[in-house]
């Protein structure tokens, strides 16, 4: 009977975050694949699943819970944990941070534990213990032990240096000091000393201490500026919006004081673009997400003072746990001087034992019959034999070199140096210098088989500039070259006062249309460009300047402006536009986040007529899944769209669609509840945003262009000469991909360009030749090892992110929740575990015949490819080609790849803000 099994509860594995495995989230990679599922469960496993959905989940998404003003809260049981035996700390980290490695006490023995895991160390440690034997000891004992010692110091001496650095960071970031609630008053007080719950008060150009609720700030409707650039290396500004009830009630001190409000939220996790919680206060219930929490790390722009609570401090923060451990990259040279140490050290086993032997012999044959050898000692022949082979050890302990690894690491920093002095490498216009920020992986550089480059902002410039659009289905832009921008006259945005003079445009045509009036199309076309965005405006000196999180945002806005339809002001339910020179206020009613799954952004408005109206920008993948049925315009943009993406630039789709009142009334019931949920909020939300961006009506596209790089085009093909491999990791589509490819001399008329899809059906029949294999005949097995492409042709491999997911198996795990569960049977068990290592095994050899397929071509380009997309192909390449890969990027998404990369680069223009814990982190220190 089902009652009468002895049950148990346990977690899933997927059930809390793990801080360990990626520096950030990417749970927007990989789609399920229910067609490999079993379609029938054995009968135990149905009884489980179904015991299993009729128990209630467990709320555990949020557990962590904040008291303002507070402090004895955290005193209760319930949130200590065990230390040790009965010895019990809070949960609740303190807000000092510990990037060193050693304190005074540890130093010793953890640096000469970490010295002698080095061959060499541990063999002359060994080497000078025999010689403290008087019966084996051949040489003095000082003779092994000074050099030792002088070895071991001058790496101690460098490994002291450092961590001292350390400690000073450390100390400089711990005594920082900021204004904090104490005994109803602000005090300054220091960093290491701020709790959990504290009330905090933070002044422009002064760095977040903890990760903090916004609760107010100088700026209307709280509105605060923040800058993330040690967080993700973006210097563009980011906004906050503090929620409407705390701006209004939390502006006075004494307000402050008395705030006792209560936050339930996640874990802390490393998950930087995405938080869950609430708040309670006053009896009521507010919804908290990521745009209401401002980050340790990020730095106050643009406002002159703002009021948080202390959410997470210390080791709990998110940019901490993006840190995680240091992890120090070995190179071949590493690697090989421990081989030479072991092969050396057998030989001297080899050759000790032989004269040991040959002693034994002579000893036996011959003994002490010459007085002149005689030792007063009676000792018998094997044993003095067994004595002499150490002593041989001793006397010959000169073949292992000692000093090895000194000399290595003196040559590796003589050549750091001569890196930094390289004029050649030196970058006049921003008068940047190479900088090697490491001493241990240079000679890697002349290794190199494989790089990964992302696209946007390496690649290319990252500098987007509006140059061509679709509207109605009729393309606006001319294509103009640097050459001929004398001849061909620019249009005059003289008659608009909000024009941005550095816009540049070439097609008159549009502005007829606009200044018409005639092209209603048109006008919703540029409304929405200056309504649908997340884009800041700050004006100083009458001139309006934009803000916005990401260069594609800012230059559509701008190109909105130029055109007529600027965007002035936004408060936190409307926003602000001028309609060639009519200022119209709009009711903001919702904002449909974009992410990185979605790829797409929403807003819903009522206009002044009283209508409501939803606009949409996005992908044209997921924008034509929702378009309605009849979009007489969609052939013609998506010819226009494929246009574009022939001419490298970067494209949108536009659209929208009315809602009547009753139908968002009922959505926006579903809205609230989905936004204050307190387990899957995310799931919940984006389920409420598919039932409402539907029947889209289609306006049109834009077009972006963003430009190479200078010497991009040199750079590839002097690499190539000298055969290292490139993959171009990007999430544009496959289009621009190509086309950026092309421009770039990564592809030329003479590729032969493969694309995945064509490939699948090569990997397909490996794969079945490869199961079929057992008890084949040797020349069968041979064919296995056999290319996949036959000739030595030019060949480049273009593959999508989907499509990768797909042949290697990438599955969407799912998290579980606090579940009833029985055990199974013994057979059952067996048959799971079967299952899963025939499932392991098949997945293996798959990556292995897509990895061996790839590197057969001369360049790479995976498009449409995530951050985690990213890592995993690094990933692959470096485990099955035992190659050596340079990974390069210049943003968030990129830290993944770089991360589990062999070597590093990352671009210099973000690289001095980030601070030492990042670096550390990205594995730079």
């Amino acid at each position: 009977m089902i009652s009468e099994r002895d049950s148990e509860t346990t977690f899933d594995e997927d059930s809390q975050p793990n801080d360990e495995v990626m520096p950030y989230s990417d749970d927007e990679t990989e789609d399920e694949l229910d067609s490999r599922q079993p379609a029938v469960e054995p009968g135990q496993n149905q009884i489980n699943r179904d015991a299993e959905e009729s128990q209630e989940p467990l709320k555990k998404d949020c557990s962590w819970q904040v008291k303002a003003n507070d402090q004895r809260f955290y005193e209760q049981p319930q949130f200590k944990r065990t230390v040790f035996l009965c010895f019990k700390k809070s949960k609740y980290a303190a807000n000092a941070i510990k990037t060193y490695k050693y304190n005074p006490i540890t130093f010793l023995p953890l640096n000469l534990f970490e010295q002698f895991k080095r061959a060499a160390n541990f063999y002359f440690l060994v080497l000078l213990i025999l010689q403290s034997i008087p019966q084996i000891t051949t040489l003095s004992w000082y003779t092994t032990l000074v050099p030792l010692l002088l070895v071991l110091g001058i790496t101690a001496v460098k490994d002291l240096v450092d961590d001292i650095a350390r400690h000073r960071m450390d100390n400089e970031v711990n005594n920082r000091t900021c204004e904090v609630i104490r005994d109803g008053r602000f005090k300054n007080t220091k960093w290491k000393d701020i709790k959990v719950g504290d009330i905090i008060r933070l002044k422009k150009n002064t760095f977040v201490p903890a990760d903090i609720l916004l609760l107010s700030s100088s700026e209307p409707n709280s509105l605060c500026y923040v800058e993330t650039a040690e967080l993700d290396g973006e210097t563009n500004l980011k906004f906050k919006m503090a929620l409407e009830v705390t701006h209004r009630y939390l502006q006075e001190e004494s307000a402050m004081a008395d705030f006792n409000g209560l936050i339930e939220c996640e874990e802390p996790n490393n998950r930087l673009d995405k938080f869950a919680g609430t708040l309670f206060w006053r009896n009521m219930s507010y919804s908290l997400d990521a745009d209401k929490i401002l980050l340790r790390g990020c730095k106050i722009r643009n406002t002159d003072f703002c009021h948080g609570v202390v959410i997470f401090a210390g080791a709990d923060t998110k940019i901490m746990k993006n840190s995680g451990k240091t992890r120090f990259k070995r190179t071949k040279i590493d690697s090989l001087m421990n081989y030479m140490v072991y092969t050396i050290f057998v030989v001297l086993i080899l050759l000790s034992a032989g004269l040991a032997i040959g002693h034994t012999y002579w000893e036996q044959q011959i003994g002490n019959l010459s007085w002149y050898l005689y030792d007063a000692q009676d000792f018998s022949p094997p044993y003095r034999g067994f004595l002499n082979f150490w002593g041989y050890i001793i006397v010959l302990n000169t073949m292992v070199p000692i000093s090895l690894y000194v000399s290595v690491e003196v040559i590796r920093l003589g050549q750091s140096y001569f890196i930094n002095w390289d004029l050649q490498m030196y970058y006049p216009e921003k008068d940047t210098a190479a900088k090697a920020r490491t001493t241990t992986l240079n000679e890697q550089l002349g290794q190199i088989h494989y790089i990964f480059s992302d696209k946007t902002g390496t690649l290319t410039q990252n500098i987007m500039t509006f140059k061509k659009c679709c509207i109605n289905g009729q393309r606006y832009g001319k294509s103009v070259d640097a050459d001929r921008h004398k001849a061909i006259q620019q249009v005059d945005f003289s008659w608009n006062m909000y024009a941005d003079g550095k816009f540049s445009f070439y097609d008159h045509y549009l502005i007829e249309q606009i200044k018409s009036g005639k092209e209603p199309e048109i006008q919703k076309f540029f409304f929405l460009l200056a309504i649908c965005h997340t884009v800041m405006v700050d004006t100083s000196d009458g001139q309006l300047n934009y803000q916005a999180a990401s260069p594609d945002e800012g230059a559509l806005v701008t190109a909105a402006r130029n055109f007529g339809y600027v965007f002035l002001s936004r408060t936190q339910n409307t926003i602000t536009i001028s309609e060639m020179g009519i200022e119209r206020t709009y009711d903001v009613l919702a904002i449909l986040d974009f992410n990185s799954d979605r790829k797409r952004m929403s807003v819903i408005v009522r206009e002044s007529g009283g209508n409501i109206r939803l606009y949409c920008k996005g992908a044209d993948t997921v924008i034509y899944e929702r378009l309605h049925p009849r979009n007489l315009k969609r052939e013609a943009t998506e010819e226009a769209l494929d246009i574009f993406a022939n001419e490298t630039l970067r494209t949108l789709c536009l659209c929208y669609r009315d809602i009547s009142h009753d139908e968002f009334e009922a959505w926006n019931k579903k809205f609230v509840e989905a936004s204050v949920a307190t387990t899957n909020r995310d799931e919940a939300l984006d389920k409420v945003y598919e039932d409402i961006e539907k029947n889209l009506i289609l306006l049109g596209a834009t077009a972006i262009e963003d430009k190479l790089q200078d010497g991009v085009p040199e750079t590839i093909s002097r690499l190539s000469k000298a055969d290292i491999k490139i993959w171009v990791l990007t999430g544009d589509k496959k289009e621009t991909a190509e086309n950026i490819g092309f421009s770039c001399e990564l592809l030329t008329d003479e590729t032969t360009i493969c694309y995945g899809e064509d490939t699948s059906a090569l990997l397909q029949t490996r794969l079945e030749n490869q199961r079929n294999r057992a008890g084949s005949s040797t020349h069968s097995s041979l064919r296995m090892n056999e290319p996949f492409f036959q000739g030595s042709k030019d060949r480049a491999l273009i593959i999508t992110g989907s499509w990768l997911n797909e042949i290697l198996l990438e599955k969407k795990k799912k998290k579980k929740k606090l579940k009833l569960k029985f055990p199974r049977t013994a057979e059952e068990k067996k048959k799971q575990t079967e299952k899963r290592r025939r499932a392991e095994a098949y997945k293996e050899q798959q990556q292995k015949n897509f990895v061996d397929l790839a590197c057969e071509c001369r360049a790479v380009i995976c498009c449409r490819v995530t951050p985690k997309q990213k890592a995993m192909v690094v990933e692959l390449v470096k485990k099955y080609k035992k190659a050596i890969t340079l990974a390069i990027g210049d943003g968030a998404n990129d830290v993944n790849m770089i991360k589990i990369s062999s070597l590093l680069l990352f671009v210099q223009k973000t690289l001095p803000s980030i601070s030492l814990p990042t670096l550390t982190s990205l594995g730079f220190c």
